[in-house]
């Protein structure tokens, strides 16, 4: 049976697939545009970006596609709301927040006439977000790649969060890795739509290095680890040497903040800088987010080539209830 559109505010996705927003500059225009124009909606990554960078970045998407273009911000950054506004300003079509919660969002939504979506990982921030007006939920489990506000799977928490949200679209998160499974979580657990970030690392539009795509595709299911933040959540990530050092205590604490992104950072180690050595491949020194599915991932495939293949996988076995 043929998948329901999601319907987000004003915005409505022929296909009910959210491209998660990752940063730094993994999920950008190059990314989040062709997503838009396949239907599903396309997220720019917009944490630790600089305004300017950022807006320039979405006008780029936005002259690529006439699809949903939405931008991801977590609440931790220092500069948060000066990132939110930027995005308004340039035009985005929704904002999409998570890593802390935000009640005064809520209201700059409401007076921009832009929807916000909230990335909850309990019952109770998701009752308060769809409260204070949030447009659509996202349940984000600890399968999720990056920061986690959960160790609970998303087949044991979203049942509980789908009992309390009535009224906005609920949309699945957290190591979902085919079509079988996204008409599954529609199918038996009444999601709205799933939100998919690490099968979208692993295409051709990506932004980031081969080198990046290829730590993940030679991910075991071993590999992939819980690790620290600065951000104070703990993220998930490839073990790489230098997860590894993490763990061991071998990282000397920095002397100073140079990027002072977070409004609350521990310093132990400069994230930015370790996300950006990701970015360039550097399998050394970098932080490789990634979910803990990763492994069941073996090619690189066209943005376009994902959605055939999930649209087609959850259309064999989607029942509309």
């Amino acid at each position: 049976m043929k998948l329901p559109p999601l319907t987000i505010g004003p915005f409505t996705a022929p296909i009910p697939l959210v491209q998660g927003g990752m940063s730094i500059r993994v999920s950008t225009s190059a990314l989040s545009a062709p997503v838009a124009e396949c239907g599903g909606i396309g997220t720019i990554g917009g944490s630790a970006l600089p305004v300017e960078e950022l807006q320039a970045d979405i006008r780029k998407a936005k002259s690529m596609t006439k699809g949903v273009i939405a931008v991801n911000i977590m609440f931790a950054m220092k500069n948060f709301y000066n990132l939110v506004m930027g995005s308004i300003e340039a035009g985005v079509d929704m904002i999409v927040t998570g890593a802390g919660f935000s009640r005064d969002i809520f209201k700059i939504g409401k007076d921009t006439n832009t929807p916000i979506v909230s990335i909850v990982s309990s019952p109770a921030f998701a009752r308060l977000a769809e409260n204070l007006g949030a447009a659509a939920i996202i349940v984000e489990a600890k399968e999720a790649g990056g920061h986690l506000g959960t160790d609970v799977s998303l087949r044991e928490l979203f049942p509980e969060i789908r009992k309390v949200v009535k009224k906005v679209p609920l949309i699945a998160a957290g190591g979902i890795t085919n079509g079988y499974e996204m008409a599954e979580l529609m199918d038996k657990y009444g999601a709205d739509g799933v939100q998919i970030a690490t099968r979208f690392v692993l295409t051709k539009e990506c932004a980031v290095s081969d080198e990046f795509k290829q730590v993940l595709l030679n991910a075991k299911k071993e590999d992939v680890v819980l690790t620290t933040s600065p951000v104070g959540l703990p993220g998930r990530a490839v073990n790489t040497p230098f997860v590894r050092k993490l763990a061991l205590g071998e990282i000397m604490k920095a002397k100073e903040c140079l990027h002072k992104c977070l409004k609350k950072c521990d310093h132990h180690y400069c994230i930015s800088d370790r996300l950006m050595k990701a970015h360039r491949g550097d399998y050394e020194e970098g932080l490789f987010f990634t979910g803990e599915n990763v492994y069941k991932m073996h090619d690189i495939l066209t943005v376009k080539e994902v959605f055939d293949q999930f649209v087609r996988q959850a259309e064999s076995v989607y029942k509309e209830s």
